[in-house]
């Protein structure tokens, strides 16, 4: 639901209203999985994800459906790492088809037109970002407190789930959960 009076279009061509109220169902948000380390002269786009990064990627798919998650959208990062999380998570969930890349999420991006992009999508729906630290960690910290003092760390695999989001201004939500691989019940 989205309501208010428009006062401008943003450069993403969406309606900014004066004072909007954007509901979306849920956000979820996911760190990649652990990536290669670091090599010299390796361009940090382009590090994959390790095997073990790929199985705790996988257990949290897994635990995803378990737990009866859907996405609207699955937006990812364009690094090599977020792009190969982003697709195990859509294989196993069935949902490959909604992923979409966000250069926003990329490491370096402004957290609050990212929110802006994520208010965007909008409507009742349920939107998962996958990118890296400590821009979701600043997203979380925002959206459940009002700033990015919230001392908030995402291990890598590490998957939040914000109820209650809404836009008005900015991005609020509660946290509802936060939970790592290391943390998921033996069996997913």
């Amino acid at each position: 639901m989205v309501t208010g009076t428009p006062i401008m279009i943003s450069p993403m061509n969406t309606l900014i209203t004066h004072q909007v109220t954007c509901v979306i169902v849920e956000l979820f948000i996911l760190r990649h999985g652990k990536a290669e380390a670091r090599a010299t002269g390796m361009n940090d786009a382009a590090r994959a994800l390790t095997g073990q990064g790929r199985e705790e990627i996988k257990r949290i798919g897994r635990w995803t459906v378990t737990m009866g998650y859907t996405f609207d959208v699955i937006a990812t990062s364009p690094l090599k790492r977020a792009l190969e999380t982003a697709e195990i998570l859509g294989q196993i969930t069935n949902q490959e088809h909604k992923i979409q890349v966000w250069d926003l999420l990329s490491p370096g991006g402004d957290p609050d037109a990212l929110s802006r992009q994520i208010a965007s999508v909008g409507g009742d729906r349920s939107v998962l970002i996958i990118g890296h630290e400590p821009m979701l960690s600043m997203v979380i910290s925002r959206v459940i407190s009002g700033n990015a003092m919230t001392s908030i760390v995402l291990a890598k695999g590490a998957f939040a789930r914000i109820k209650n989001v809404t836009w008005r201004d900015r991005l609020s939500g509660d946290l509802h959960s936060l939970i790592t691989p290391k943390q998921i019940p033996a069996g997913n």
